[in-house]
């Protein structure tokens, strides 16, 4: 609700409190006699009642003090007879409801309290025996205290639901920020990896074949292009005003294969359809090629040159991934490599299951699974 409707709320909420309850409940004649007082006494009773309501949101503790004030003094001098104390009752339980709500809980509960006593005070003074003067505190607490209990939960359930959302996007700040920092690993790793291997190459022939070094220079030259793309893609991502070429997906795996073999790796792919093209989601079709990328990176890395099988089968329910290779690799003794953990984290993304370690005939292995639904 806007602001401008609530303060509209508030100003009849005053009106019929102040100009109809309250100014009923001053007329109202003592049950054991006394003097009544003029009509307008009344109504300017009732009046100073509610319609300090209507600014209630803008000065909560200053109308609850004021309402308070104004009550305890009807009640004693029996302007308003203490059995028709229900409505200056409704009128503090707004004013304790709206200090609960808008001002935080120490300084709420003091106000309340200290207007309860007030009102309790004056109900006391106003009543017969000690039970009737118990029952009267007694009367005040319950028309008034639930008031302030249930602004005081609203607020606190308000703040509750605050600090989830700042969870909430302190957490898709986070993810984001993995999410492109895997997206750079991959390209940034698999580019250098082959452009490392063509510049040892071009370094090793230059002399003796200045053709083989100019190949492998147009080589580290596409290569490093296609990078640069692929980087402006990926921080293109974080800029809603800047166009970015398509995510790549299971029909770009064949170049990531034709790449890896000018590392020296002999990638034989074999891709098998069950479902028709575009029933992938775009972001598992994403995972799968990052995670072969990865995979052939790798084996471009410790285990060149080497034959690498890479296997995608598409299922109507999930993808699954199988890269393999015969190569010797070194014993990695620090536990995982960012690039391990990059593909576990995107398959756990997915839901899936991934598994990575040497093979028992020789060789690594990298086997993935990603569950997906089909769009309807």
């Amino acid at each position: 609700m806007r602001p401008a409707d609530l303060y509209t709320v508030d100003a009849l909420l005053a009106v019929a409190v102040g100009g109809l309850l309250c100014p009923y409940a001053a007329l109202e004649s003592p049950l054991h006699g006394g003097v009544r007082e003029p009509l307008w006494v009344s109504v300017l009773v009732g009046l100073a009642l509610g319609l300090p309501l209507a600014v209630r949101r803008r000065w909560p503790m200053t109308v609850a003090a004021v309402i308070s004030s104004v009550a305890t003094v009807a009640l004693v001098t029996g302007v308003i007879p203490n059995f028709a104390a229900a409505a200056p009752a409704l009128a503090i339980g707004l004013s304790f409801y709206t200090v609960a709500v808008s001002t935080p809980t120490r300084r709420s509960m003091l106000c309340a309290a200290g207007c309860l006593a007030l009102v309790s005070v004056a109900l006391v003074l106003t009543a017969g025996d000690l039970w009737s003067r118990t029952g009267a505190v007694v009367y005040a607490a319950v028309m008034v205290a639930p008031a302030w209990v249930i602004g005081w939960l609203i607020r606190e359930r308000r703040a509750l639901a605050v600090r989830q959302s700042d969870h909430l996007v302190r957490q898709a700040a986070t993810e984001e920020r993995l999410r492109v920092a895997r997206e750079l690993h991959d390209v940034v790793a698999h580019t250098l990896s082959l452009i490392v291997v063509k510049a040892a190459v071009a370094n090793h022939v230059a002399e003796a074949d200045p053709r083989e070094a100019g190949a492998a220079l147009r080589v580290i030259e596409q290569t490093g292009r296609t990078a640069l793309t692929d980087v402006r893609r990926v921080l293109g991502v974080l800029r809603e005003d800047s166009p970015y070429a398509p995510t790549p997906g299971l029909d770009e795996l064949p170049v990531l294969a034709r790449q890896a073999a000018i590392g020296g790796v002999d990638v034989q792919l074999d891709v098998r359809r069950e479902e028709p093209a575009g029933a992938v989601p775009e972001s598992v079709g994403l995972a799968v090629y990052r995670i072969v990328q990865e995979a052939v990176t790798n084996v471009v890395k410790h285990a060149a040159p080497a034959a690498c099988r890479a296997t995608v089968t598409v299922l109507p329910d999930e993808v699954r991934v199988e890269v393999t290779d015969d190569g010797q690799r070194p014993v990695l003794l620090g536990g995982e490599g960012h690039g391990l953990i990059g593909m576990r984290e995107r398959v756990a993304l997915h839901g899936g299951e991934f598994r990575a370690g040497p093979r028992a005939d020789g060789g690594f292995a990298v086997t993935a699974s990603l569950p997906y639904r089909v769009a309807a």
